[in-house]
């Protein structure tokens, strides 16, 4: 009977670790052990992050639409609320763009929500 291993399998194993832990800092990136504790902390802090960034950047964006608000007279909430009344189908991303490079057009769609509201 023919003597059957699993170096193939492990070393491919050992081997997908380590390129994983590419670019960390001491033992963590060249220890088996340590690599995988490491590894593992750095997914889960990953997938987490990635739901974290869309927060981040929706209050963000928030937080740019309500200044420009200010600036043209009306507040957050009230602009958000003429803007639903008037169908208009500008998402925040783009609210805050505009509030930040374009304010112009920013004071017309303020002057639609407020003729919303009125």
């Amino acid at each position: 009977m023919v003597r059957v291993t699993n170096a193939v399998a492990a070393n491919r194993k050992r081997k997908r670790l380590l390129k994983q832990a590419k670019g960390f800092v001491g033992d963590r990136k060249n220890h088996i052990r340590l690599s995988a504790d490491a590894v593992m902390s750095a997914m889960a802090f990953n997938y987490r992050h990635r739901k974290q960034r869309k927060r981040d950047f929706k209050r963000l964006w928030i937080i740019r639409i309500g200044v420009g608000a200010k600036i043209n007279g009306m507040s957050y909430s009230k602009l958000i609320s003429g803007l639903k009344k008037a169908g208009c189908g500008l998402n925040r991303k783009m609210l805050s763009d505009m509030a930040l490079r374009d304010p112009y057009s920013f004071a017309a769609v303020v002057g639609t929500a407020k003729q919303a509201l009125a």
